[in-house]
Formats: C-alpha cells, sequence, structure tokens
C-alpha cells in the first residue's frame, strides 16, 4: 500500500524524533516542542490544535496528582510505613522483602512512582545493610516494583492516563475504568514481585559490599585527592610501608609534588607533608583513611586550611533530583559552594565517574555526587528537593496539620472518580483545592512538586497523536501491520496480533519515552483492530501495559535512570534482568489479555 507524501513526512519526522529521544541531544520537553513546533509550522496542525495539549484533562490530572502526592509526602505516612518495614526485616529477611516490596508496589498505584523510588531509596539500602547483601541487588528491584505498582490504577502512571485519552478521544468506546487495569496489574505484579524476590538477585551483579562503617549505605567507586597533612604517618613512609592497598582497598594512581606529577613506581615512593594523592576507592575507603591516616580531602575548588581541618566536615552521597535547578549548570555556574556550603569531591553518571574540572562538569538529573561538608549543611540536603541523600532514614510520623485529611481527600478522589460520580480530572482539582484551603499544603509546595519537564513533554506531543491520526498514518501503520498478521490462519490472528502491538511498544519504550510511546502507538493498535473487525480494548491495554513495563534499559524509565548510579550498575546490567521479565510479560499479555478482554 503506497503511502502518500504527508505520510512519508510524519513519519520521517516520527523517526528523527525518536533519534533525538535516544540520543539525548536535547532534552526530552525540548524535543517534544521541536515536533509540535514544526507540524505547527508546515500546516499539519492548526494552533488551536497546537495547544490543545495544554488543557488536555489527562495533563491536567497529571499536575493535580503530582500535587496530591507531595500532600500525602507530607504526611509521613510513607516513612511510617518504612518502620513497619525495619520491624518485618528484624524478623525474617524473606517476609520483610515481601512487605517492603508490596508497599512500594500498591503505594505506587495511588503516588507517583519517581517520588516513591526517591522515599524508599535510602531505606533500601539500609536493608541491603542489614541483610549483608550489596545495594546493588536491591535497587533495581525497587525501581521495577514502582512500574509493576503504577499498571495497576488508571492513575498509577501518566502512561495510563495518556491512553485512556487517546483512546475515548478517537474512538466511540467507554473510557478504561479506574480499577480496570487491575484485572490483569494484579496478575503482573504477583509475577514481577516472585521474579523480583526469587530469580532478579541471582542475576544482578554484585559490585558494592555494604560496610559496617558508613551503617546504612555503601556505594561505587570515585576517583578523588588526599593531601598530606603534617601530622600524617604517611610522611616518610611509602604506600606499600602503610599498606595503603591492602588496609583501605585504596589505589594511590598518582603523586602531585611541587607541582610535579610522579607517576611511576607509586608504590616505593616515599611520601612527604603537602603531597597530593590521586586516589581511586570507595566512600568507606576515604572515611577510614582519612581518620587514620590524617589526610585531608581536596576539591577542585581548593578548601581552605581551617575548611579541611574541621571536624565536624562529613561525607555522604547525594542523587541530584530532576527538580533541582543546578540539572543543565556546572557546579561553578550554580554557585554550588556559596548557595550549599559545601564541596563535590567527584560526580558519577551512567558508571562513569568525573573528577577532573568537576567545578566545569555539567549536572544532569540523577546523578551521584559525592559531598563533602559541614553536617548542619547535609541534614539541610535532606530537606532539600534538590537532593536525595543515601544515608540513614529518621523515620518518625510527622504530625503534619490535618495530615489525616490527606489520606481521606486522596482516597476520596480515586472512590469519586472510581464510581462515575465525576472525572478524575474534577475529583483530582477539588481535593487539591480543599488541600489548599486547609493549608496543608502551600500554593508554593504545589507549584514546586508539578514535574514541569512531564506536563510539557506530554501536552506537546498530545497534538502529535492528532497528526498521525488525521493522516492517516495510523491507518497506512494498521494496514500495513494487518498484510502481515493476515498471513497467519484466522484463529491465531488475534494473539499475533497481540503480540506484535505489545513487542513494537516494549521496544520503543526502552529506548524513548514512554509518553510518546503511548501516544504513537495508540491510535495505530486501534487501527489495526478496527481494519481487522477486533474488539480493541485488549489491544489498547497491550499498549498501556507495554508503555508502563520498562525494565531493560536504564532510560526507559525514570526510576530506573534514578537507580543507575547508586546501584553501580552498568546498560547490561538492566537487559540481563529485565530482559526475561520482558519476555515473561510479553508471552503473559498474548495469552492472558484476550480471556479478560475478549477480541
Amino acid at each position: 500500500m503506497p503511502a502518500d507524501i504527508n505520510i512519508v513526512i510524519v513519519l520521517a519526522v516520527l523517526f528523527f524524533g525518536f533519534i533525538l529521544f535516544i540520543t539525548e541531544l536535547f532534552s526530552i520537553d525540548l524535543t517534544a516542542m521541536i515536533i509540535l513546533s514544526f507540524f505547527c509550522l508546515t500546516g499539519y496542525l492548526k494552533p488551536e490544535e497546537a495547544i490543545s495539549g495544554f488543557s488536555n484533562p489527562a495533563v491536567l490530572t497529571i499536575a493535580f496528582l503530582f500535587i496530591l502526592s507531595k500532600a500525602l509526602q507530607k504526611t509521613g505516612i510513607l516513612e511510617y510505613l518504612i518502620i513497619k518495614v525495619k520491624r518485618l526485616a528484624d524478623k525474617s529477611i524473606l517476609l520483610g522483602r515481601t512487605f517492603y516490596l508490596l508497599t512500594i508496589g500498591l503505594m505506587s498505584a495511588v503516588i507517583n512512582n519517581t517520588a516513591i523510588v526517591a522515599i524508599f531509596m535510602p531505606v533500601t539500602i539500609r536493608l541491603a545493610h542489614k541483610y549483608k547483601m550489596s545495594p546493588s541487588k536491591m535497587l533495581i528491584p525497587l525501581s521495577y516494583a514502582a512500574i509493576l505498582g503504577g499498571t495497576l490504577t488508571l492513575v498509577g502512571t501518566s502512561t495510563n492516563l495518556l491512553v485512556n485519552t487517546i483512546f475515548i478521544a478517537t474512538s466511540d468506546h467507554s473510557p478504561l475504568g479506574m480499577f480496570e487495569f487491575m484485572k490483569y496489574g494484579i496478575i503482573l505484579l504477583i509475577i514481577g514481585l516472585l521474579y523480583i524476590l526469587f530469580i532478579a538477585p541471582k542475576l544482578l551483579p554484585s559490585r558494592t559490599v555494604t560496610s559496617s562503617l558508613t551503617k546504612s549505605y555503601h556505594l561505587g567507586g570515585y576517583l578523588t585527592e588526599m593531601k598530606i597533612r603534617a601530622e600524617s604517618p604517611l610522611v616518610g613512609q611509602t604506600c606499600m610501608d602503610r599498606g595503603i592497598n591492602r588496609n583501605y582497598d585504596v589505589m594511590v594512581l598518582d603523586i602531585l609534588r611541587d607541582g610535579k606529577m610522579i607517576t611511576d613506581m607509586i608504590r616505593l615512593t616515599t611520601l612527604r607533608e603537602d603531597d597530593v594523592l590521586f586516589v581511586r576507592g570507595t566512600l568507606d575507603n576515604f572515611l577510614r583513611m582519612k581518620e587514620v591516616e590524617k589526610v585531608a580531602l581536596l576539591t577542585d575548588e581548593k578548601l581552605t586550611q581551617e575548611e579541611l581541618e574541621q571536624e565536624d566536615n562529613v561525607l555522604v552521597e547525594c542523587i541530584l533530583t530532576d527538580k533541582s535547578e543546578l540539572v543543565g549548570k556546572s557546579l561553578k555556574s550554580g554557585n554550588f559552594r556559596r548557595r550549599f556550603g559545601a564541596f563535590i569531591l567527584a560526580v558519577r553518571r551512567e558508571g562513569v565517574i568525573f573528577r577532573k574540572k568537576i567545578a566545569h562538569v555539567v549536572l544532569n538529573a540523577y546523578d551521584t555526587l559525592l559531598v563533602y561538608g559541614p553536617a548542619n549543611k547535609i541534614v539541610e540536603f535532606s530537606k532539600n528537593n534538590d537532593f536525595i541523600v543515601l544515608g540513614e532514614v529518621n523515620a518518625e510520623m510527622r504530625k503534619q496539620r490535618f495530615w489525616w485529611m490527606t489520606i481521606i481527600v486522596i482516597i476520596g478522589t480515586i472512590i469519586i472518580a472510581a464510581l462515575g460520580i465525576m472525572p478524575i480530572m474534577k475529583s483530582a482539582m477539588v481535593g487539591v483545592v480543599f488541600l489548599l484551603m486547609l493549608k496543608v499544603i502551600t500554593p508554593k509546595e504545589s507549584y514546586e512538586s508539578i514535574n514541569w519537564q512531564v506536563i510539557v513533554l506530554i501536552s506537546a506531543l498530545i497534538p502529535v497523536g492528532i497528526v498521525i491520526q488525521n493522516t492517516g498514518t495510523a491507518e497506512w501503520i494498521g494496514a500495513f501491520i494487518a498484510s502481515i498478521v493476515e498471513s497467519v490462519p484466522r484463529d491465531l490472528q488475534p494473539k499475533v496480533l497481540l503480540g506484535l502491538i505489545y513487542l513494537l511498544t516494549m521496544i520503543l519504550t526502552e529506548v524513548s519515552s514512554n509518553a510518546a510511546t503511548a501516544i504513537i502507538m495508540t491510535p495505530i493498535a486501534l487501527a489495526v483492530a478496527q481494519q481487522m473487525g477486533f474488539e480493541p480494548r485488549a489491544f489498547i491495554f497491550a499498549v498501556a501495559f507495554a508503555a508502563s513495563a520498562s525494565f531493560i534499559t536504564p532510560i526507559g524509565y525514570q526510576t530506573n535512570l534514578m537507580v543507575y548510579g547508586p546501584g553501580g550498575y552498568k546498560f547490561g546490567d538492566y537487559i540481563r534482568a529485565g530482559l526475561p521479565l520482558a519476555i515473561i510479560f510479553w508471552i503473559a499479555a498474548i495469552f492472558v489479555l484476550p480471556l479478560i478482554w475478549p477480541v
């Protein structure tokens, strides 16, 4: 079936967009705006169509849900659950891990899963220590559990809301129900949790070992500098004499002395006062060596002698969140030292360690930072939306004013929407207004809680779905897929088509934004199902579940990227652990979805 020029252009632009999403040449929201701008300027979209995404009920619902999630976080209920997890962990490893993962999954059904992972990441690392396990055995399971939980309800993930919006806008079928997702989502949750508990730990690496000294966490290696003080036992000794590598598992790579670099015979070089050692090691090793050998940690922005010797200075690891103003800036341009009163010794990003000229490294969301500074400043970090401090969580129930009202409002919002009394957008809006009136959450907190990058991304991509529909691109792709499916016997065609739709969606979501994948694949799935005379509901749910279930790559889902650095993972770890799970879900979808929603 030959495609006309409009279809060719649309496909070319979409392909170009996917390349930009994959390469991350621009931020994902900017990429979406580039695509939208092209279609608007070339006449494929009317001005009112181009901005329709910004007033779309799904977008507004997502914004309101961000605010409700923030309000729920303020109640301290999640920290209360963490206390319960710890108590169970004391009794049984299996019971503790099961309850912990189940809690994450169920909470992700109603709370933004990025927030869930941010809150539970420190306690996950602490549990790893308690179980004498590497954090790398538990952090990917944390992300997977949050992803699985998001598939349980219409509001569990923005993907579900988008699929539903496009489905009802392009067909006369009834909307996807609030808890209709649970019919299949609960099956995925059970299968996924069993896989995470019993199979994933055998496939995941053990690259890091929890340390009794750090007490709550231990992450992968860094590169940094240490200056030898006058009182250091290293003065007049060699690295071999002091057993640096043996005692601390720290490797001295180079020695800077009087402006000259010593690179040969490092272990046998007699050390002097003011020598600077370039070392590779882990956080707890640096702490031990600093204490015993009386060395000072350095940064690119050189500390004063007073700062070096300050007793209350501590060393911690933090994750830079996507809400931070530092994203896209260097430490120097962001005035990190002046604003936060601390120093960055190293930056870890997707397995790569940045140490040289660190003040000029442009920071990305979810970079792991090795931070050195006064203890009181680090405490402030933990209260700042810019950072996730990977230390022990002081899990205490905060008696926030009207905290119980927040829980009632959120439950009420979901029940009202589920019973059809009010659309989810209206009930969420009423809930937010009610909490604002009670001053449970402030307007400033509300604005800060919204992930505006996600809002812009989705708002810009929704009109792209209109282009795909109006130009006949969805029908053309649908006809192409139908021609392939029609080559098999009629009784096998529904399962083959379902398998193709799910597989294509699964591949696209692993290399691109799940929102973009949902917006593109939903009209295609609807078109091909109608062309072949099948009831489309099963195929629409296949898109929703496949777009959300991103396990194979760290870039497929935000939560996967969040745990990348702290777990010391490599790209291949996600393939090793996630591919079998993705295949299991793919096979399950082919056989189970038609039983729940007959085709």
